[in-house]
């Protein structure tokens, strides 16, 4: 190491705090790549009597650094709480499970007994979850009460994993007359999704003593949501329920509202952005008539709700003396509605409670279009749920190994019938399942059926493709398959507008504004994905790549929500 940066570190670590048994190097943006790089961290470590706090954020820990840092901390038996958040930043996705296992193993070794443990924002995906799974089915996880995953790409198979080992955790703290007896769980942005969510479910609702749990934008739909109201039920302790920017539906809010009637201690409840609609709302102030009384915040902002609905809502708190915060923005009240609403809170002296109404949407006058919506939507909810179902039952639903060709190829002695699926419905109504059912031939069917002249329809077939993207091996590979052939096609096209394409693409993605009202797509995720597999590939224009990463760079909320995958795109666009 340089005598300049010894010294620039030396100059870091002079702002080292330490106190009340925690050493914190929190944001000092060490680059601790080697074990030289780590000495005077390891120093300082080894110095510290009665370490029962490490923060290690806003660092980047290499795998050479982490394994003498876990060192280290084997002897370092009365740590408690690890605060190793945002501690991998600018690092391949490959050298975290190795640092994590490192440190890991060293907390195993030492024999401590965390009761926290903070691994948010490092972007390590499904492989990051293995890092750290030996250390969750430890001794030293017993005693665990925080958990905070927050921001870590985990997907289904992360979740999965993660479910598992927190139920291995109980078991074998059980089998010592200790129970886990986790009190915290944070996992929001994680893309979940239903399999991953009910995976979990199963875990709290055996764990059982949760008072807060944190899982905002991660794809849930109402299986998820169910599954996840039956384990809070089990949890009689809970306090804080933050399911924020989920998709609940009349179905999903109807579960969970029953949930809410048999909680006595809960305290927030968060389900902004979580489409609960009219019927959820009405559901849930069934719920507030009957109990939660010591409710202190009600999040339902931007979840469609009409103004009937909203004001049974406002009726129903009447007697909830300890709310502080009723959130009703982003609605379908109306002028009028609002009003009523605020004159029916100033009734009970509670004017104060409620929050900006500024982005209300206006009273919707046709209930039924509304209603043959959410008749369609469930309908396809339900069609989508029975495919999986019989894929399941033929023993392909879970198989990540399997190719399309391998699931449409395969025979049974009692074939379950599927409905037939040609491209037009797939691109109306796309799911992984219709794109899986096309067969090995669905990227030249695709590709064939899209006029590639027509810069519109490419990106159209483009975002229809991604949106189904998941961690599956068997969609992935169908996913890339179709985009390589569409987009090969198209770029191959002496009448191929790219720099178009780039525009109309960012347009759709709600990164570029245009004069035309176009609605972008509700999350970013899939195509992120999917470029990040694009731009690797020999047909796609290096001169496209700058514009791209520009856009990406930029801060936005939608991109903010897709923090894992907008990463690995950036990762690899600047190694391009």
């Amino acid at each position: 190491m340089a005598s300049e940066d010894i010294a620039k570190l030396a100059e870091s670590l002079a702002k080292t705090k330490v106190g009340g048994g925690q050493l914190s190097f929190k944001g000092q943006s060490l680059k601790l790549n080697t074990a030289e790089d780590a000495e005077e961290v390891i120093k300082q470590i080894e110095e510290f009597d009665g370490l029962e706090a490490l923060r290690l954020e806003g660092n980047t820990v290499g795998v050479e650094a982490a394994k003498v840092i876990a060192k280290a901390l084997e002897k370092k038996s009365e740590l408690k709480r690890c605060h190793w958040s945002d501690m991998f930043t600018g690092r391949l996705r490959s050298e975290i499970p190795p640092a994590l296992i490192s440190l890991g193993d060293a907390l195993i070794t030492a024999g401590a007994q965390l009761v926290e443990l903070d691994l948010s924002d490092n972007a390590f995906g499904p492989d990051g979850v293995r890092g750290f799974e030996a250390l969750l089915k430890s001794p030293a996880c017993y005693t665990l009460q925080e958990l905070k995953l927050n921001n870590c790409g985990m997907g289904i198979g992360g979740g999965k994993i993660l479910a598992a080992a927190l139920k291995e955790c109980h078991r074998k703290s059980s089998a010592q007359g200790k129970p886990l007896a986790l009190k915290i769980f944070v996992a929001g942005r994680n893309r979940l999704e239903n399999d991953g969510a009910t995976a979990l479910a199963e875990a709290f609702g055996i764990i059982g003593t949760l008072e807060e749990v944190h899982m905002p934008q991660n794809g849930i739909n109402h299986p998820g949501i169910t599954a996840l109201a039956q384990a809070f039920a089990i949890n009689s302790l809970l306090k804080v329920i933050n399911l924020n920017d989920n998709t609940f539906t009349e179905k999903g809010a109807v579960a969970m509202a029953e949930t809410l009637k048999a909680l006595r201690q809960v305290e927030v409840i968060n389900f902004g952005d979580c489409l609960v609609r009219s019927k959820g709302a009405l559901a849930i102030a069934d719920a507030l008539k009957e109990g939660l009384h010591k409710l202190k915040e009600l999040n339902l902002s931007f979840c469609e709700i009409k103004r009937d609905a909203a004001l049974s809502v406002a009726e129903a708190i009447e007697d909830k003396a300890e709310l502080e915060k009723l959130d009703l923005n982003g609605n379908c009240l109306g002028e009028e509605g609002c009003e009523q609403l605020q004159e029916i809170l100033e009734g009970f002296n509670m004017a104060t409670v409620l929050g900006s109404l500024s982005d209300d949407e206006g009273e919707e006058e046709d209930d039924e279009e509304e209603e043959e919506e959410e008749e369609e939507e469930e309908e396809e909810e339900e069609e989508e749920e029975v495919e999986q179902q019989q894929l399941k039952e033929r023993g392909q639903g879970e198989q990540d190994s399997m190719t399309p060709k391998k699931i449409i190829g395969s025979q049974d002695s009692t074939p379950v019938p599927s409905p037939p699926v040609d491209v037009a419905t797939f691109l109306a109504f796309p799911s992984p399942e219709k794109l899986l059912r096309l067969g090995p031939k669905c990227s030249v069917l695709i590709a064939q059926q899209t006029d590639t002249s027509d810069v519109e329809k490419v990106v159209t077939a483009l975002l229809r493709i991604s949106s189904v993207f998941k961690d599956e091996a068997s969609v992935k590979t169908a996913v890339h398959e179709t985009t390589d052939a569409l987009m090969k096609k198209a770029f191959s096209s002496a009448t191929f507008n790219s720099d178009a394409f780039i525009t109309r693409l960012l347009i759709h993605m709600g990164l570029l504004k245009s004069e035309e009202k176009i609605k972008a797509v509700p999350s970013l995720y899939g195509i992120l994905m999917t470029l990040n597999h694009m731009v690797q590939q020999d047909y796609f224009p290096k001169s496209l790549a700058p514009v791209l990463s520009a856009f990406v760079t930029k801060p936005n909320r939608a991109l903010d929500s897709c923090s894992f995958a907008r990463h690995m795109l950036l990762q690899t666009l600047h190694q391009l």
